[in-house]
């Protein structure tokens, strides 16, 4: 079960966001990601739950911030509840749409895990419903995943595959390179992986 800590930065800027403390672990029927996530003077500013099926699709997704939370799984393409702070008020939402996304290393690697492509292939295009921070507004987004390599990279318990891929926003063209071991996201766009006590998870 990898446990360890993501940093998070604007990745125009790389203006520091707070860090994410994690743990996830796959199993037979999927994987499971929770997190904690804090301001940069270490205040608490979310959370993240997030489970996928073996096939990378969200079966439970739970997403907390300025104490908006949002609940959401795959159903008709995917669907959500979003409540306000005081709890008076919930919206439900349903786009045709693949998955979900977000600012959390977590949706690039259930992502990567939904699209399987490989090297060489051409990208896979990709709907997505973002929920933005810090209120956790809705916004769908396509976008494009190609897997440029996979390298084997020599650590102390033996090699580690890396995968990169090359991950456009089809809405402004821009594109980023994102680093995935295993169930764990070694750089990306605004992510920087700090610390990892586990080797990450292999999925079956």
């Amino acid at each position: 079960m990898p446990r360890g800590r993501y940093s998070l930065h604007d990745p125009h800027d790389r203006t520091p966001l707070g860090e994410e403390h994690f743990h996830c672990a796959t199993g037979p029927s999927g994987w499971r990601y929770v997190s904690q996530i804090t301001t940069p003077s270490g205040d608490h500013a979310g959370s993240v739950d997030l489970t996928t099926d073996e096939l990378g699709r969200p079966i439970r997704l739970e997403l907390h911030a300025s104490s908006w939370q949002v609940r959401g799984a795959a159903l008709d393409g995917v669907t959500w509840v979003r409540t306000d702070p005081s709890g008076a008020h919930a919206t439900e939402g349903n786009v045709r749409a693949h998955a979900f996304t977000g600012t959390s290393p977590a949706f690039l690697v259930a992502t990567a895990r939904l699209l399987r492509p490989t090297a060489g292939a051409p990208a896979t295009r990709v709907r997505l419903v973002a929920f933005t921070d810090p209120v956790l507004a809705p916004r769908t987004l396509d976008q494009s995943w190609a897997l440029l390599k996979r390298e084997a990279h020599a650590t102390d318990s033996g090699p580690l595959m890396v995968d990169e891929y090359q991950v456009t926003d089809l809405d402004t063209g821009e594109q980023g390179s994102v680093h995935i071991a295993g169930d764990v996201v070694l750089a990306a766009p605004g992510v920087e992986l700090e610390d990892l006590e586990s080797p990450p998870s292999t999925f079956p």
